[in-house]
């Protein structure tokens, strides 16, 4: 075993150890009734509380967020033009259909067009699932 195993075991096993001994001294003083049953109740759930956020916190050890990269050879595939990629951009982001048509400065019926063409070529009948397409192929982040 390397030293850094050694380390990690050594740590592990005082901790374990010191919190072995509060516990101890914590269940003296309170067969001495120097403390109340709250106050004792109170100490044990801060020991777990705190344990488990430190475990949480080593157990979900997040990656760092990369930046976007839109992946072009899928739009490509599926032939999605520049003006459907904003169309889709704008739904991701909640906007009506007369939302978009005032965004990019065209009528509500060539949204809906834009719309529809889009639900066909990602292969999926409604908003929600063309954004999760979407987002799952990284057309849109």
């Amino acid at each position: 075993m390397t030293s850094k195993a050694y380390r990690t075991i050594f740590l592990y096993a005082s901790g374990l150890a010191l919190t072995a001994f509060a516990l101890q001294w914590l269940e003296y003083k309170f067969f001495l009734k120097n403390i109340s049953v709250e106050i004792y109740i109170i100490i044990l759930a801060l020991i777990f509380v705190t344990l488990g956020i430190w475990v949480g916190h080593r157990l979900t050890v997040q990656a760092p967020a990369q930046p976007f990269e839109r992946n072009h050879p899928a739009i490509k595939s599926l032939g999605i033009s520049n003006r459907e990629l904003e169309v889709l951009e704008a739904l991701a982001q909640g906007q009506s259909n007369k939302e978009i048509a005032r965004t990019l400065g065209i009528s509500p019926n060539t949204i809906k067009t834009h719309v529809a063409r889009l639900f066909d070529k990602l292969s999926v009948d409604r908003r929600v699932r063309a954004i999760e397409k979407a987002k799952s192929l990284q057309l849109i982040p």
